[in-house]
């Protein structure tokens, strides 16, 4: 089921929505080689509760830490440990904060010091996949829109859309119904309404679309070794278009 949101549970939505986005803006800020993906995960936590919210993440479906953070060929679900970020390493860091009863989710890959064309090329095209997904989330258009457009736009430059995992809608609980795919046929799915809130967010990989789990079960992996990005808004559906919830 579609939750629409009401007026009193968007104010409280904008607010996660600026906790997780001032969040996510200070990690990025944190990015650079020598510093570890333990340290960055700690400063979150600490911003987060700091803003009377908690971590959406830390121990949901039991996951050790308060933010993902993946690096290179890692997808999504990075945990943070000791591992120390290099020159030229991509990282990307997905956040969440929950505010009296509401989740805000966002995320976005980071470059560490100077990287590679390729890297920022891929980086290019997944934040500008999801600026064109978010365009296509307006009243009377289709979940598909959203997804067509993000494929559409990154297919175009020789990259491939993660299958296995997608965006979804957001609110009371992290993971909402519809689902939103980054591949899709235009016109299909759920048709969008007002007060819908949806995580979009596109997981693009140099390579192939395949991926691999490894054995603790959260860390996503790219099957044949390439970069990834991910890039991540929430973002309310209104009759004047849409609106991006996580911003600082």
């Amino acid at each position: 089921m579609i939750v629409l949101k009401t007026k009193s549970e968007l104010a409280l939505m904008r607010i996660a929505g600026r906790i997780s986005a001032q969040a996510l803006k200070m990690a990025g800020q944190m990015v650079r080689p020598g510093v570890s993906t333990a340290q960055i995960d700690r400063e979150i936590n600490k911003f987060i509760i700091s803003q009377g919210a908690t971590p959406s993440f830390l121990g949901y479906g039991g996951f050790p830490a308060s933010a993902c953070i993946s690096l290179n060929d890692t997808v999504i679900h990075g945990i943070p440990g000791g591992r120390l970020i290099c020159e030229g390493d991509i990282v990307s860091i997905d956040v969440g904060a929950y505010y009296k009863g509401y989740h805000g989710d966002n995320a976005a890959t980071f470059p560490a010091g100077n990287i590679s064309s390729a890297a920022q090329a891929l980086m290019d095209a997944t934040v500008q996949s999801l600026y064109k997904g978010i365009a296509q989330a307006r009243v009377g258009n289709r979940v598909g829109d959203i997804s067509s457009a993000v494929q559409q736009y990154v297919e175009g430059f020789g990259y491939s859309v993660v299958r296995k995992y997608v965006g979804h809608g957001v609110g009371k609980d992290m993971h909402e119904s519809p689902e939103v795919p980054n591949f899709g046929k235009k016109g299909s799915g759920p048709r969008l309404v007002a007060g819908m809130t949806l995580a979009i967010e596109p997981m693009i990989n140099q390579g192939g679309h395949e991926v691999k789990v490894l054995s603790d079960g959260w860390t996503v992996l790219t099957a044949d070794g390439q970069l990834s990005a991910h890039f991540e808004q929430t973002v309310l559906i209104t009759e004047g278009g849409p609106i991006i919830l996580t911003e600082p």
